[in-house]
């Protein structure tokens, strides 16, 4: 039987046919006399083709033989037709927003993983720890969460928390107030997300620990968006195996973004927008109060082994016998306290109470960008991102005891002019100007201040009265006292980026300006503390007014100010396309922190023995002395 098939033939050329077969021959064998073979997948076949034809790309009707290895078959009916053959070049390019060649150790995540990757809260820092590199840590109090808008502390390769590069659009994202991240976009609106350590290249020298590079996302010619909403909500999840509860975290975090052109080819913009509304159902917290026998001067029920947690019975201190203690020689402030609205009672006879904090949180994120590309060679753009939080205290009017959080009301606001510009070929500048502010206010609720229930104290804080008891109750909390951090930064950076041949070198400057303005009413709350060793029960000692501790000083403030330069120079050369060899010099000169009004003391013992004082501030302390006294070290 013979076999049709048109093909249109190249020189050289492999055909896979309807068989899975593949036919090897050489089309320039004119006269077509001799056998080749062909493979397939069910057996070995021979063709012996019929005929002539061209040499050359053209179209022939060639008669075939199939002669099998069990004889000659039959097909009939079969046409096999190749159509013309067309040649396609696609060009697929996800050009990488954050340089990539590098000595340092690191990845890049784009877009697309940016969005799909399950984020906890949706926050980007979550990105980090996808290093393998990285590891949440305790900061030394440099994450308080009341002076700083709340991130996490995140150690990466073994380095400091605060030894990390925060860069976002090629600008400066550190907090001055402590070196930890300022608030980072949504995953919505981000591009492109970089973490690199280990060698990092001269460009990264204001922080030794790593770089982390973020992009956002900028307008194209067409216009591209999204709605979202993410749900949590405990009703619905499963309860953990090790809880006797089930989740009651119910979070909603919902939003938007859309870019798009405003002039083709020339100006574009981007927006995006996120809200984030948390509620937590209130934990079961347990105090305990005086008791009606108690405020009788009877105290044999709680000093009992039933009513303590050592399982230990407690015998008050002398000059008071039988666990008993007169009512006359209550104090009247503790009195008053018992006696203020919302002051719980109990008929318990441990005096015990139990109550819950409530904890609610709303945060809004947003984001605005314009791009214009003003030549083939000059791109500019502006991008502006704040992030909002608000938290109310967790004070309940109707139980004194529950409050231990201020107001929150957190703002911070990030804007950035970037400048792009091809000097030549091989050749390009990058300018970057930006500033970024942040206020931190801490506001207390108003319950009652000292001098209000008879306390004759100063009232540092008005509204506010801190008080612990050992084993019995608090009021307020360190975390309750108002304060306000607001931070700001200038930067102008400068990078220059030539390729010479084998050769990537990159040079540039980088100037920042912080300052932090900065007051606290930690210390001027005046705690006080009841521990039990003036009777042997805390509950006895704040009966009879009797503190082991209180402090009390004048309200924290800080203006300090601060100038950091540095200049680098790198060159990545390419000696083979298996070897890379990257150098780099970088200047960071120590300058000292200065504060607006000059307020660095310093203590002499000297002075102090002596009874000197300050002649700039005369009311200081003996043997303290400030900037212009005589006495201050260095040029005073």
């Amino acid at each position: 039987m013979t076999l049709f098939i048109q093909l249109r033939l190249k020189r050289f050329f492999n055909i896979v046919n309807a068989f899975n077969a593949e036919l090897l021959f050489d089309p320039t064998n004119h006269d077509f006399g001799s056998q080749f073979a062909v493979r397939n997948q069910l057996a070995f076949a021979a063709f012996k083709a019929k005929g002539a034809i061209r040499a050359g790309l053209v179209s022939a009707v060639v008669g075939i033989d199939l002669i099998m290895d069990n004889g000659y078959q039959t097909i009939s009916g079969i046409a096999l037709k190749v159509g013309g053959v067309t040649e396609q070049v696609q060009v697929e390019a996800n050009a990488a927003l954050v340089e990539t060649r590098s000595a340092g150790v690191g990845s890049v995540i784009d877009n697309q993983r940016v969005l799909e990757l399950p984020l906890n809260g949706r926050q980007v820092t979550e990105l980090i720890f996808l290093s393998g590199m990285a590891t949440q840590v305790n900061g030394a109090g440099l994450n308080s969460g009341v002076r700083n808008f709340p991130t996490v502390d995140i150690s990466v390769a073994g380095g400091l928390s605060n030894g990390l590069t925060f860069r976002l659009d090629g600008a400066t994202h550190n907090d001055p107030y402590n070196n930890l991240n300022l608030p980072l976009p949504f995953p919505d609106v981000l591009q492109e997300f970089k973490v690199e350590t280990s060698a990092l290249p001269a460009q990264y020298g204001h922080h030794s620990s790593a770089a982390i590079n973020a992009v956002t996302k900028s307008g194209t010619n067409e216009f591209h968006g999204d709605v979202f909403e993410f749900i949590r909500n405990g009703a619905v999840n499963a309860r953990n195996t090790f809880s006797s509860t089930v989740d009651s975290l119910k979070r909603n975090q919902f939003g938007g973004a859309v870019g798009g052109p405003i002039r083709r080819n020339k100006l574009f913009f981007y927006l995006g927008e996120q809200t984030t509304l948390q509620r937590t159902a209130p934990a079961t917290s347990i105090g305990f109060v005086p008791t009606p026998a108690m405020l009788q001067g009877d105290f044999t029920a709680i000093t009992s082994a039933a009513c303590n947690t050592s399982g230990r019975a407690v015998t008050l201190k002398a000059p008071f016998v039988n666990n008993k203690i007169s009512p006359a020689l209550f104090s009247t402030p503790a009195i008053n306290i018992l006696k203020l609205s919302g002051f719980p009672s109990t008929t318990d006879p441990c005096g015990q109470v139990s109550f819950g904090r409530r904890t609610a949180s709303n945060q809004f994120d947003s984001l605005a960008r314009i791009d214009y590309q003003a030549t083939d060679k000059h791109s500019m753009f502006f991008r502006y991102l704040q992030a909002k939080l608000d938290q109310p205290s967790d004070h309940d009017p109707k139980n004194l005891l529950a409050g231990s959080t201020a107001n929150l009301n957190f703002r911070t606001q990030s804007l950035v002019f970037g400048d792009t510009y091809l000097i030549g070929a091989g050749t390009v500048s990058s300018f970057h100007a930006t500033i970024n502010r942040s206020a931190v206010p801490k506001t207390n609720p108003q319950v009652f201040s000292p001098s209000s229930v008879g306390i004759r104290i100063w009232d540092g804080v008005p509204g506010l009265t801190r008080i612990a008891i050992t084993n019995g109750f608090n009021i307020a909390s360190n975390n309750e006292t108002p304060s306000t951090y607001n931070t700001t930064n200038f930067e102008l950076t400068e990078d220059i980026s030539l390729v010479r041949g084998s050769h990537q070198i990159g040079f540039g400057v980088d100037f920042i300006r912080e300052y932090l303005n900065a007051n606290s009413g930690l210390n001027a709350s005046g705690p006080f503390t009841f521990n039990g060793q003036v009777t042997g029960l805390g509950l006895a000692d704040f009966m009879v007014g009797l503190p082991s501790a209180f402090t009390q000083a004048t309200q924290t403030v800080a203006y300090d100010r601060h100038n950091y330069l540095g200049m680098y120079l790198q060159d990545a050369y390419r000696f083979s396309p298996r070897l890379t060899v990257t150098v780099g010099v970088r200047y960071d000169p120590y300058l000292p922190v200065t504060t607006k009004y000059g307020w660095l003391s310093h203590f002499d013992r000297q002075l102090f023995t002596q009874g000197a004082k300050s002649a700039i501030y005369a009311k200081a302390p003996a043997g303290l002395i400030f900037p212009g006294d005589a006495a201050y070290p260095g040029d005073g």
